[in-house]
């Protein structure tokens, strides 16, 4: 008798955003039946013409998926959509949560989810770049065994703990990156308020402890938007009293204020909080 065939499992993914896109990329080269659900229909349609089903709506999206995706911008975003998926989701499904919501969200979903689903929080670290390469790091949480070969297609996997920690260990990683981001800002324009030349001092500070947060102070071709650097900060001190966190939030909030920064990446709100505090003087 001839082996069964085990046919790739089908995978819902929502949330087609600038980390979503390349995410689900990954999934089509790895010949998974793929069908995507985004707010804005539009932003799927590369998809679709790259061999991803479209959904009308989040319900349908998972209604026969064995593995739910969802990469969403925030806690409100993955709340909405959880109230349309749940009721859909099928007994046996694994659920998923990419989005950096913190580990509070994750457990409010753990327990609408119940047992009949398996829910995993699951955000990763780097940006579009490493998204587009399949390098990503995946920060697992909960019981990630029958999704771990999904994991992998996005990069190298690390299991984290308990169903939340996942979420958790995002907001570390990520609070120590925008923090020394906006302190290279802030080294930026002591520099300039020394009379330094910029290209001098940019050049010192990357040769110093500061290297990868001035690497991605400047960084071009990848997107992390202001706005969603203020919801991360946000999550981070809401959860600890964090007293330089809270200088670094302003900072952010600030640039996020201003309708031309707030969509770009932190890459403008270095050039923002670095003007503003020599406008300051």
């Amino acid at each position: 008798m001839e082996p069964r065939t085990q046919h790739p499992e089908r995978i819902a993914f929502l949330g087609l955003g600038h980390m979503g896109t390349p995410m689900a990329r990954q999934l089509l080269a790895a010949r998974h039946p793929l069908m995507v659900w985004n707010r804005t229909a539009a932003k799927a349609e590369p998809l679709v013409a790259a061999g991803a089903r479209r959904a009308a709506t989040p319900a349908d999206a998972v209604r026969d998926a064995d593995v739910v995706i969802t990469m969403l911008a925030g806690p409100d975003a993955v709340r909405s959509v959880a109230d349309a998926i749940l009721p859909a989701l099928r007994d046996g499904a694994h659920w998923v949560e990419m989005s950096t919501v913190g580990p509070d969200v994750v457990r409010e979903l753990g327990e609408r989810t119940g047992s009949r689903v398996t829910l995993v929080d699951a955000p990763v670290m780097g940006s579009t770049d490493k998204a587009a390469a399949g390098e990503l790091g995946v920060l697992a949480g909960g019981d990630a065994d029958g999704v771990a070969h999904v994991l992998a297609r996005f990069g190298p996997v690390t299991r984290t703990g308990p169903l939340g920690s996942g979420a958790a260990l995002k907001l570390v990683v990520n609070t120590a990156v925008l923090g020394g981001v906006a302190l290279v800002a802030e080294a930026m324009a002591l520099a300039d308020a020394l009379g330094l030349d910029a290209d001098t001092a940019r050049a010192a500070l990357a040769r110093g402890p500061l290297a990868g947060a001035v690497a991605r102070a400047f960084a071009q071709d990848v997107h992390f938007a202001t706005a969603l650097a203020v919801k991360d900060v946000s999550l981070a001190t809401r959860t600890a009293r964090l007293p330089a966190m809270e200088a670094v939030l302003a900072h952010y909030e600030t640039a996020a204020s201003d309708p031309a920064t707030a969509p770009e990446d932190i890459s403008a709100a270095v050039t923002h909080i670095r003007d503003r505090i020599t406008a300051d003087g």
